[in-house]
């Protein structure tokens, strides 16, 4: 009998994975059609330095990037000039001096992106218990890469009929679980952008998430170019060793 009950509680298990796999994941990520998607698809430097203002001006007050230096904005299109003026407009402890104290200075070009805290607990103690994610390789550590950080960034909405959002969550329509603690980050007007490009919150969240990808793979396009040139190769030297082998077995038939 407990043998029977076990196979149909399997059974019952089975049954229902896919309904709570569908609600603990969410409904299916959105293709953002992001040109760096395609197999031979380059970054939009522009949208990627747009979202690198975006992620200055709203997203560092809470998120690190500790594995960027601000001398890699340069491979963003961004002048020398530039980013030794985006580097000096932070502040940057360091240390220790000849009296053995811990300094503060105007940042550097060598210096890694500023942590908004100092260390984890004080990042939790500042968000309510949440530890905020560094962001230099979220977009390969999230199912779905730079299409989710997209929807997650555009998908907050009013929370369904009969669905009842803790205190301190937001409902978000492709957030696992659908409650996130991360307010609406974005808002319509937030960034001003020169040249006046669009800065709706659709607009942000794709501009941030070209910044968010090439922060996570800056080689991707050097890698793919290096990836057609071997493929060329490896095609003429087939062709060749083709025609070699024509050639010296052409007297066998």
């Amino acid at each position: 009998m407990r043998k029977i009950q076990a196979l149909l509680l399997a059974v019952g298990l089975l049954a229902a994975a896919p309904a709570l796999a569908a609600e603990t994941h969410g409904p299916a990520i959105p293709d953002a059609g992001f040109s760096f998607n395609r197999i031979f698809g380059t970054f939009d430097r522009a949208s990627a330095q747009r979202g690198f203002q975006v992620y200055k001006e709203v997203c560092s007050s809470c998120h690190a990037m500790r594995q960027l230096y601000y001398r890699n904005l340069t491979d963003l299109g961004l002048s020398a000039d530039q980013v030794r003026n985006i580097a000096a407009g932070f502040q940057i402890t360091d240390g220790p001096n000849d009296e053995g104290a811990m300094f503060e200075r105007a940042g550097r070009a060598s210096d890694h992106f500023r942590r908004p805290f100092a260390n984890d607990n004080a990042a939790r103690a500042a968000n309510g218990g949440a530890l905020p994610p560094d962001f230099s390789v979220i977009v390969k550590a999230r199912e779905g890469g730079a299409d989710y950080i997209h929807a997650l960034l555009t998908g907050y909405r009013d929370a369904p009929a009969g669905v009842t959002v803790m205190e301190g969550m937001h409902y978000n329509e492709y957030f696992p679980g659908h409650q996130i603690a991360m307010a609406p980050p974005l808002s319509d007007g937030q960034v001003e952008f020169t040249g006046g490009a669009p800065n709706t919150v659709e607009a942000m969240a794709r501009d941030v998430s070209t910044f968010l990808a090439w922060a996570a793979e800056p080689e991707l396009e050097v890698r793919r170019a290096m990836g057609v040139k071997i493929l060329i190769f490896l095609s003429i030297l087939g062709v060749l060793a083709y025609l070699t082998k024509r050639k010296i077995w052409a007297d066998a038939h």
